[in-house]
């Protein structure tokens, strides 16, 4: 196309902003100008300098295909879906324990005592005496607490008047020293012996006293010096 007023030829070609091959930019403190190479509205570097945006993610979440589903491929949720988790807790539960008898494993369980029942066991209540007779047994304090009923019991079993005038002194291997008021008591009680005998063996037990020593009252000694005449003292001085 020619203009007519300058009578020169124009050629009419639509501008391109994108093809232009450079791009003027003034140096800082040179004070002179360079013809960057540009591409586009971007240097060549092809380095993205523009600001990180600060709003919103718009992203779009992506099923992945793994939500839970029932037996009929219906999607599970809420008490549903509880309940299918509760099973799944329990089936992985019972194959632990059935891993760990395989690997001989034992699994602990609390055994529970059973009751007591109708009749009577260990297990009841039992009288302050029995137990106090089962830990003599035990302890082989048998003899001693026998011994000690004799001397409790002496005048219930030899009965008051008896009792009066006489006291049982030791018990020892089955032997019971008993000491008389009076001679005349002395010998009262060596005519009693199988009875008194009998009485403490009904009251107290078989074995505990065996036989009976009578002594007399104690007199006092007629011997004085090294030199004495030899006979049997005193008799019934004291007694």
């Amino acid at each position: 196309m020619s203009d007519s007023k300058s009578g020169k030829a124009r050629c009419d070609v639509p501008y391109n902003r994108s093809q232009s091959s450079s791009k003027r930019r003034v140096i800082a403190g040179a004070g002179k100008t360079a013809d960057l190479p540009t591409s586009g509205d971007n240097s060549v570097d092809g380095v993205d300098n523009s600001a990180p945006s600060t709003g919103p993610s718009t992203a779009v979440p992506v099923d992945t295909g793994t939500s839970p589903v029932g037996s009929d491929g219906a999607t599970l949720s809420g008490p549903d879906l509880a309940r299918a988790a509760l099973q799944a807790a329990r089936e992985q539960s019972a194959a632990r324990r059935r891993d760990g008898k395989k690997k001989g494993g034992a699994v602990r369980t609390r055994r529970r005592r059973g009751w007591s029942g109708p009749r009577p066991d260990d297990r009841d209540p039992q009288p302050l005496g029995r137990l106090a007779a089962r830990i003599a047994s035990e302890r082989g304090w048998t003899e001693h607490l026998s011994g000690g009923q004799v001397f409790a019991k002496w005048a219930s079993l030899v009965g008051g008047d008896v009792a009066e005038h006489t006291k049982p002194v030791a018990l020892k291997d089955g032997e019971l020293t008993v000491q008389a008021q009076s001679t005349a008591w002395a010998t009262q009680l060596r005519l009693l012996q199988r009875q008194i005998l009998k009485r403490i063996s009904d009251g107290v037990g078989r074995d505990v006293v065996r036989r009976i020593k009578v002594q007399g009252p104690a007199a006092p000694s007629w011997r004085h010096g090294p030199r004495h005449i030899p006979g049997r003292g005193p008799r019934d001085t004291y007694g």
